[in-house]
Order: C-alpha cells, then structure tokens, then sequence
C-alpha cells in the first residue's frame, strides 16, 4: 500500500489501524478480527473478501460504526464511525446482510418512513427507480421476492446520496439480469465519487468492479492489492487430451508442472504464451492434435482457493463463542 507522504492528505476516506474485535474473553472468548489495516482511496472501490468465518463482517461491523473495537483505530472521513457518529452516520450508507424492514407496508410507505429519519434523503420514487423498484412501489414489502428485497435494501442505503456506500453482500439473492443491473449503478456511483466498501462471496463480483481487495482469513488479511496482483503469483493453466496413441512424448516445458491423468493433460506455468507456444509447435512437428485445449491465465478465484487450502493448513484460532447477531438495518438509522 501507499504511505500517507505520497498521497493528498484527504485521498484516504476509510482508515483502518491495529483493528481487533474479541467476543467474550479468556478461553472461552473468540478473536475475530486480529489486527487488520486497511486503507481506502476517496472514490474507489474496495472489496473485502474472506473464506468462511474469516472475520469480515465483524471487520465491517466496526467500520460502519455499529460496533466499538476491542483495539485499534477507525477513521471514516476523518472521524471515529462509532463515537462521532453523528458526524459520520449523515454522509454513508449502509447495505446490510438483511434490512429487516416492516413486511406490511409497502415499498414507497418503506421508503417513507426512511426517508424521514435520513438526512437530505434524495426523492423516494427516485431511489426506487435507481433500482428497478418504482413498477413495485405499492406491493407490500412480505410480498417481494428475496432478490427484490435486495433491492429495496439498497435503495434504502441510497436514499442519502452517501459519500461513502457499504454494501454487504449487495448481489445476495439476485438473479443475473438484477445482478448485472445492480453492478451497473454501482459503477455509475463510483463514476459520480461515491467510495465504496463491499464484501462478496461473488469472486466475480469482486473482479468486476474491484480497484482493489483485500483477502481474509481467520481475523487477518493475507493479501491485498488490485485483481492483477493479488492474483501475479498464480501460474496460468492449459489443459488437452492427447490421441489415444502419440508416439512422442512431450516436449520439455520450462518452469512447468505438468500433470496427467489418463489422456488428459494439464499443464500449471508462469509463462502461459511461451509455454502454449512450445506446445503447439511440439503437436504440428509430430502431428498431433490437441484435443479440448483450454489456456487461461490465473483467476481470482484460482487466487481465492489456493489461498483458502493454503489457510487450511494454519492451527486453528481460538475455539469461537458464538457473536451477537448481526445487527439490521432497523435501529441503525441516522
């Protein structure tokens, strides 16, 4: 990451030093997050990814303000989230895991009622036509499918016109055609100056619309960094079936991994374009076809899961305690 001396002094809008958050204490108390640093940059988009119980929303819980760290400091627009919160809580918004809004009133009353408790709340009508809501305006909110309430969650994080906009888990439940068109507004706010901090279990999401992510496990991040780097390290793979009967064997493959399975080939290598290029002039010379090939560079999710079997490795944290539910959206308001 930058150092603070490279950057303009207002570039880092979120500031996270030292963080840790404990439930419990002794042995039966649970580290979950374990001194973490994050850095995010005025209008970007940082993702914060992590393999199952890695500590993320307990991480986001602390940034958004709905929590106190055991240690550590938090900064968000150059306040502390949680004890100045009236400085803070009027400039973000916040995208929950559930809402939790009443299920007998309706969108437009939902929005209302928001609207009121929000601080320069944009048109109500207008937020719901941001996210593809306003044709369902005077359906009860019990009546919306699990991806319309999604969305109806995210209007309500809108409402604000935020500076800073948390999205957890904004994709849950959306079929693709309301996915794409959620990554769409959250691009155009992004475009517009709206930072952005959003988990995902979407590793496709993250690759998408990432700047840049960090990766966590058992309460620590392990890598951070754009898509392109966290993911440099990883070698690239092809794959092919070889004829039944070759009558060659393969040629040298420099820096290469090869392993085979019956006809089926699969090569791991740091440098994809020499490696192919060995092979194809290797099955022209001999006459070989190579069937199924397949070359692709590494991918997030290639990154993702060696970095997740690698964790498995670890010795395990300290036995967990079971946290406080994650606190809706309900009783958050400004």
């Amino acid at each position: 990451m930058e150092t603070s001396q490279h950057r303009a002094p207002d570039d880092s809008v979120i500031e996270v030093t030292g963080l840790h958050r404990h439930y419990g204490s002794g042995a039966s108390g649970y580290r979950a997050v374990r001194g973490i640093d994050l850095d995010v940059r005025r209008g970007e988009l940082f993702a914060l990814l992590g393999t199952n119980g890695a500590g993320k929303t307990s991480a986001m819980e602390l940034i958004e303000g709905l929590a106190a760290p055991t240690e550590g400091q938090v900064r968000v627009l150059g306040h502390d989230p949680y004890r100045e919160r009236a400085a803070v809580r009027p400039r973000i918004g916040i995208m929950l895991q559930e809402g939790g809004f009443p299920g007998d009133l309706t969108v437009a009353e939902t929005g209302r009622s928001w609207s009121g408790l929000t601080s320069g709340a944009r048109p109500v009508d207008e937020a719901l036509e941001l996210v593809g809501l306003l044709g369902r305006r005077n359906v009860r909110v019990k009546q919306l499918s699990g991806g319309e309430r999604r969305r109806l969650d995210l209007a309500m994080a809108l409402l604000g016109r935020p500076e800073v906009l948390f999205l957890d888990e904004p994709s849950t439940g959306l079929d693709p055609e309301a996915r794409a068109a959620v990554w769409n507004l959250v691009r155009e706010l992004r475009a517009e100056g709206t930072t952005v901090l959003l988990t995902t279990h979407y590793l496709e999401e993250a690759e998408e619309l990432a700047d840049r992510l960090a990766i966590m496990h058992r309460g620590r991040v392990v890598t951070t960094g754009t898509v392109a780097e966290v993911i440099a390290g990883r070698p690239s793979r092809i794959t092919f079936e070889l004829p039944e009967f070759t009558g060659a064997s393969l040629p040298p493959l420099t820096g290469a991994e090869v392993v085979a399975v019956g006809r089926r080939i699969t090569v791991q290598t740091p440098r994809l374009q020499a490696t192919l290029t060995e092979l194809l002039v290797w099955a022209d010379r001999h006459g070989i076809t190579l069937d199924a090939l397949d070359a692709r560079s590494a991918s997030l999710e290639e990154a993702f899961l060696a970095i997740a079997a690698e964790a498995a490795h670890e010795p395990p944290a300290e036995t967990p305690a079971v946290p406080t539910a994650r606190r809706r959206l309900i009783g958050s308001a400004r």
